[in-house]
């Protein structure tokens, strides 16, 4: 049984064909169905963002494991494994453990140090367990992943600074404009994304923050959270025909904002130009738009650049934050290792005390003699010496356990004392 991860993220595959194969959080608990019932894995936790789509599995055989998610992944994005299978990473074991605290510690994502994917985690990890995808195994990785991801940002300066996609998206937009400074400012989608772009709007100066969602209640809630004013969909032509800034994450699976949606808006808007910005996975903006006069058009593949551009001090903080990852999956290791020892080793005393029960039982006619003091030492006795003669094998079952070595010891000792753990 081994711990793997297979997926992709922001860097392994182009935008167009990524955005085919993220899934959409309405058909999670789906796909983690689909994925536990399949021969070869036993759990699953799905991270599914704007820069990644990862099976976190617990496989019950390596290569059987792997045909499994091939065959989710292919069968959720309706492609041929081929078309997206040279863009797949494939890590087990500790470097599948390794792999998740670096992504959880922000050194895997488009902007550096970001504070989003910690939250990221945690979710996709809550809903495995909500929908009994995620077991022991799992659930024990993801609790340490967490604590990994806090401890990089509480010890380290890793998420100092411009530290979210969504912020990153308002400063690229501030950025392209000179300023946003009395700028009006549609926000489209009231999901995570487009709660940090709309906070960040707060404080950037805008005159006006407008907030669209699919769900009426919840772009009221956010709007009225960064005092600005909530849009229904079904006015959103007429907001874009007033607004300065488009904004848009949200989680739709088809394009909210169409060529032929935007090409009269614009014609209307009689020259005034339009910045868009759109981070959403797959996107939210249908890419032609930015032929139309007066449109700029902003995508991920322009925030990862963009990214990349005063990361300084954060990147001074990279070595200490995988000195980090590097003790925590000793740590991981040492701990799981113990843990899967136990079972073992509780079998083997309660093995052992069952024996010297039995021999006490059988020599209690001959110790009926003896007053409550002396019974009391030969109880003591036993047990000590009971306690030197597994003092030994627990140890070595403790410190070897997750190695080939320690594989064989419990084997051993499975088969000599016919022990079930």
């Amino acid at each position: 049984m081994s711990v793997v991860v297979i997926g992709l993220n922001h860097r392994t595959m182009p935008l167009e064909l990524f955005e085919r194969l993220t899934i959409d959080a309405a058909r999670l608990p789906k796909a983690l169905h689909e994925l536990t019932t399949r021969d070869d894995v036993s759990e699953a936790v799905v991270l599914s963002t704007c820069n990644r789509t990862e099976v976190y599995a617990v496989a019950e055989k390596f290569h059987g494991a792997y045909q499994d998610i091939r065959s989710f992944l292919a069968e959720t994005a309706f492609l041929a494994p081929e078309d997206f299978i040279d863009h797949l990473y494939v890590h087990y074991d500790r470097e599948a453990i390794r792999h998740l605290f670096t992504v959880t510690a922000g050194l895997d994502s488009a902007v550096l140090g970001e504070t989003e994917i910690l939250g990221q985690v945690r979710a996709a990890w809550e809903l495995a367990k909500d929908e009994k995808a995620a077991g022991p195994v799992l659930n024990l990785l993801f609790r340490h992943a967490i604590e990994t991801g806090k401890r990089a940002r509480t010890d380290t300066a890793i998420g100092r600074g411009t530290a979210s996609v969504s912020y990153a998206a308002v400063e690229m937009a501030s950025e392209r404009l000179g300023s946003l400074d009395g700028k009006r400012v549609l926000v489209l989608g009231a999901g995570d994304m487009g709660e940090g772009m709309a906070v960040a709007l707060a404080s950037a100066g805008v005159s006006e923050v407008l907030v669209a969602n699919r769900t009426w209640d919840r772009a009221v809630d956010l709007a009225s959270r960064v005092d600005g004013r909530a849009v229904r969909l079904s006015d959103l032509p007429r907001a874009l025909a007033d607004v300065d800034v488009l904004l848009t994450s949200t989680g739709a699976t088809s394009m909210m904002v169409e060529h032929a949606d935007l090409s009269p808006i614009m014609a209307a808007r009689a020259g005034h130009p339009l910045l868009v910005v759109d981070i959403a996975v797959p996107r939210d903006v249908d890419p032609s738009v930015a032929d139309l006069p007066g449109v700029t058009l902003l995508d991920m593949h322009d925030l990862r650049r963009f990214a990349q551009a005063g990361l300084a001090e954060r990147r001074r903080e990279v070595h200490a934050v995988e000195r980090i990852v590097v003790d925590e999956v000793d740590r991981f290791v040492e701990v799981s290792s113990a843990r899967s020892a136990a079972p073992l080793v509780a079998a083997l005393h309660a093995r052992a005390e069952t024996v010297r029960q039995a021999e006490m039982d059988r020599f209690q006619k001959r110790l009926e003699g003896l007053d409550p003091r002396q019974q009391a030492a030969v109880e003591a006795l036993t047990r000590g010496i009971l306690a030197k003669v597994l003092h030994e094998p627990t140890v070595k079952l403790k410190d070897l356990a997750g190695t080939p070595r320690g594989d064989r010891l419990a084997e051993a000792l499975r088969t000599v004392y016919d022990l079930d753990d």
